[in-house]
C-alpha cells in the first residue's frame, strides 16, 4: 500500500491535471459497474442482438416440441368444444391421443388450479385420462396468498432445506383439478430482468423452507439429465422468433378423433410435448432476446432444451470486467501522461473495441455471456475526456506560445508556424541571414529630453523598425539597448532570406528619415547603422530550465554584430561578401573594401546596397 501511495504522489507531481482526471473516471466507472448499472440497458440491447443473430444459426431440438393453442385453434375448436377454456374432457381426449404414439414426457403449460364446478363429470374424465401415466407434468404456481396443508405438500414431494426450519405452509397454486396421485409438477414462473426482458428461467426456488423445482428442472431430473443445483439458469437460445417446431392443437385434436388419422404416427414419438398457447388473448406472449413477443411455452422448450442438452449460458466472474476496466483505464492514462499522439490511441482504442465486440459474439457462440459494451463505453468516456484535456492542454501551450513568439516573429508567420508546428523544439543549425541595426547620436537626441521622454521615444523607433522587420518576413531577436537584432531564415524556411533581409535594411533606413521629420530632429547627428551578415548559425528556444528564448548564435550572428560596428564612418549599410553574393542580380552593390575584423584573420569584404537598383 505504501509503495501504491508512493507511486500515485509521484504521478500525481508529475502530471496532477491527468492523475485529477484518471481518479474521477476511475471512481465514476466503479460506481456505475458495482452500484448504478446505467449503461445496462445498452449493454443488454447489444448484447441481446448478438444472441438473436446467433439463435437463428442454430436449429432447435427436434426432441422438443410444442402443441399449441393459437388463435386458430380457438377459433377451430369453438364448434367442439365451446368457447375457452374448454371442458378438461378435451385434454384427456388429446393425452390419450398422444399416449398412444408414446411421448417421452407430456408437459402442461396451462394452469389447472381450480376445478370445474359447472362440468365436474369433464374433470373426471381428464382424471381417467391420466391413470397409469407416469410422464405427464403439471404446473405450479407461486403465489403469496396460497397455503397448502401437510397432505398438499407431501403429494408434491417436495425437498426441504436442511439449513431452514420449514412450516406446514408453502405459497403455492397447485394443480387441484388433478388428483393428488399425479401431482409431477414444477413451477413456472418467469421473472423477467431490470429492463422487462425474460432471459432466466428458475431451476430451484426457496419458500418458506421448502426447495421448489421449475417444471424444467423437475422434467430434466427426472428424465435423468443433469441439473445445476442453483436458484436460476441464464437461457441459451436457439432458433429465430417462431422456435422450437409447434403443432396445432385442434389440428392434432382433429387426427386424433378421425377415423383414418392422416398425420404420421409417431411424430410425437420419444420427443418431450409440451402444451401450451401463444393465442393473442391468453396473456402468455413475454418479451425475450429473440422476439417482442414470446410464447411462454417456447421459453419453457429453450430451458428444458438447456438442461438436457447441458446448453446452459454461463457468465464470467464477478471481478472480471471491473478488473478489465482499471487494466485499460491505466494503459489509456498512462499513454496520455508519456504524451501519446491521440489520434493515434484513439486508433488502437478502436481496434481494440473491434477485437473486444469480435470475442464478445465468440463468447456466446461458446455459451458465455460477457457484458463488455459497458466496460467499452466507460473505456471510451475516459478517452474523450482525457483527449478533450489533453486538446485544451495544447491549446493552452499553442496559445502561450504564440504569445511569445510574437514578440519576435510576424504574427501571420507564427500561425503559420503554429500549424506546421515545431514551435518549442530546442537549439538546430539553419542557414540564415543576421541584422544587427544601432542607433548613431542617440545621446545628443536624448540630452533635452526626460527620462520618460526617451523612453517613449525609443518605444515608438522600435516599434517602426519592428514593423519593417516583420513586414519582410524576419524574426526579431531581442533588443540590446538601442540596438536590434534580427534574423532571417528561421524559423519558417527562406531560400531568399538575405534577399528579404536587406530589403528591410533599406527600408529601415528610409523609416528612420520619417522618424526623424517627424521628429523634428531632421540636422541632428542621429542615424542608424545596419550590418548584415549570412551563413549557418544555431538557432531554437536556448537558454535555462527557467528562462529561455528563440535566439540565434554562432559565428554568423557575431560576424554581423561586428560589421554593424564597423559602418561608423562608412556607410549606413554595410553588407558581408556572402551576403552579396546570395542577393546577386537583385542590388547594385558598392564596395567599401575588406576590414580587419576581430577574431578573424582575414579581413572581410564589405558592400553597401542600393534600392534603385532593385530589380
Amino acid at each position: 500500500m505504501l509503495v501504491f501511495k508512493r507511486i500515485l504522489t509521484l504521478l500525481h507531481l508529475r502530471s496532477p491535471e491527468k492523475t485529477a482526471l484518471f481518479l474521477a473516471a476511475l471512481a465514476l466507472a466503479a460506481l456505475e459497474l458495482l452500484s448504478l448499472h446505467w449503461l445496462t440497458p445498452a449493454e443488454n440491447r447489444l448484447l441481446d442482438l448478438m444472441v438473436r443473430h446467433h439463435a437463428a444459426t442454430l436449429a432447435p431440438d427436434p426432441d422438443i416440441v410444442i402443441v399449441n393453442i393459437d388463435d386458430a385453434s380457438l377459433a377451430h375448436m369453438e364448434g367442439v368444444a365451446g368457447a375457452w377454456p374448454w371442458p378438461r374432457s378435451v385434454h384427456g381426449d388429446l393425452i390419450e391421443g398422444m399416449r398412444r404414439q408414446s411421448p417421452r414426457a407430456i408437459v402442461f403449460d396451462i394452469s389447472f388450479v381450480e376445478r370445474d364446478v359447472y362440468r365436474s363429470e369433464s374433470d373426471k374424465l381428464f382424471n381417467d385420462a391420466l391413470a397409469g401415466s407416469t410422464n405427464i407434468y403439471f404446473p405450479l404456481i407461486r403465489q403469496d396468498n396460497a397455503r397448502l396443508n401437510s397432505d398438499a405438500i407431501a403429494a408434491l414431494k417436495l425437498q426441504r432445506n436442511p439449513k431452514v426450519s420449514a412450516n406446514g405452509g408453502l405459497a403455492v397454486l397447485p394443480p387441484q383439478a388433478v388428483d393428488l396421485q399425479y401431482w409431477r409438477t414444477g413451477t413456472i414462473n418467469l421473472e423477467n430482468d431490470d429492463d422487462g426482458i425474460y432471459r432466466h428461467y428458475d431451476l430451484y426456488r426457496e419458500s418458506q423452507g421448502w426447495i421448489l423445482p421449475s417444471m424444467p428442472a423437475r422434467v430434466a431430473a427426472d428424465l435423468g439429465y443433469a441439473v445445476p443445483r442453483q436458484e436460476d439458469m441464464l437461457l441459451a437460445w436457439r432458433g429465430r422468433k417462431n422456435g422450437f417446431r409447434a403443432i396445432s392443437y385442434a389440428d392434432l385434436y382433429e387426427d386424433f378423433n378421425r377415423e383414418h388419422p392422416k398425420r404420421p404416427p409417431n411424430e410425437l414419438t420419444g420427443k418431450i410435448v409440451i402444451i401450451g398457447n401463444d393465442a393473442s388473448g391468453m396473456n402468455d406472449l413475454r418479451p425475450t432476446p429473440l422476439a417482442s413477443q414470446y410464447a411462454g411455452a417456447q421459453i419453457m422448450a429453450t430451458a428444458i432444451d438447456n438442461l438436457k442438452n447441458g446448453r446452459i449460458m454461463r457468465t464470467p466472474p464477478a471481478w472480471l470486467i471491473p478488473g478489465l476496466v482499471l487494466l485499460a483505464f491505466a494503459i489509456t492514462y498512462w499513454s496520455f501522461l508519456r504524451g501519446a499522439n491521440v489520434l493515434k490511441a484513439g486508433a488502437a482504442l478502436l481496434m481494440l473495441s473491434a477485437a473486444t465486440l469480435a470475442a464478445t459474439y465468440w463468447a456466446i457462440v461458446q455459451l458465455t455471456l460477457i457484458p463488455t459494451i459497458s466496460a467499452l463505453t466507460l473505456i471510451w468516456a475516459y478517452y474523450f475526456a482525457g483527449a478533450l484535456q489533453a486538446y485544451f492542454a495544447e491549446r493552452k501551450t499553442r496559445q502561450r506560445s504564440i504569445e511569445m513568439f510574437s514578440r519576435f516573429v510576424n504574427p501571420h508567420v507564427v500561425q503559420q508556424l503554429m500549424t506546421h508546428g515545431g514551435v518549442l523544439r530546442s537549439g538546430e543549425s539553419r542557414d540564415i541571414s543576421v541584422l544587427f541595426s544601432d542607433i548613431r547620436g542617440f545621446t545628443t537626441l536624448s540630452e533635452s529630453r526626460t527620462p520618460q521622454a526617451v523612453v517613449d521615444l525609443l518605444n515608438r523607433y522600435f516599434t517602426l523598425q519592428v514593423e519593417v522587420v516583420f513586414r519582410h518576413g524576419g524574426s526579431l531577436d531581442k533588443f540590446i539597448g538601442d540596438c536590434i537584432m534580427a534574423f532571417w531564415g528561421a524559423p519558417l524556411d527562406d531560400p531568399e532570406h538575405a534577399q528579404h533581409a536587406v530589403q528591410a535594411a533599406l527600408e529601415m533606413a528610409e523609416v528612420l528619415q520619417r522618424f526623424k521629420v517627424e521628429l523634428g530632429a531632421q540636422d541632428l547627428d542621429f542615424d542608424v547603422g545596419i550590418g548584415i551578415h549570412s551563413g549557418p548559425a544555431v538557432v531554437g528556444l536556448i537558454g535555462s530550465d527557467q528562462r529561455r528564448e528563440y535566439t540565434a548564435i554562432g559565428d554568423t550572428v557575431n560576424l554581423a554584430s561586428r560589421i554593424e560596428g564597423l559602418t561608423k564612418g562608412v556607410a549606413r549599410i554595410l553588407v558581408s561578401d556572402e551576403t552579396m553574393k546570395r542577393c546577386s542580380g537583385m542590388f547594385k552593390f558598392i564596395p567599401h573594401g575588406a576590414f580587419e575584423v576581430k577574431g578573424r584573420e582575414q579581413k572581410v569584404n564589405l558592400y553597401c546596397p542600393e534600392k534603385g537598383d532593385l530589380q
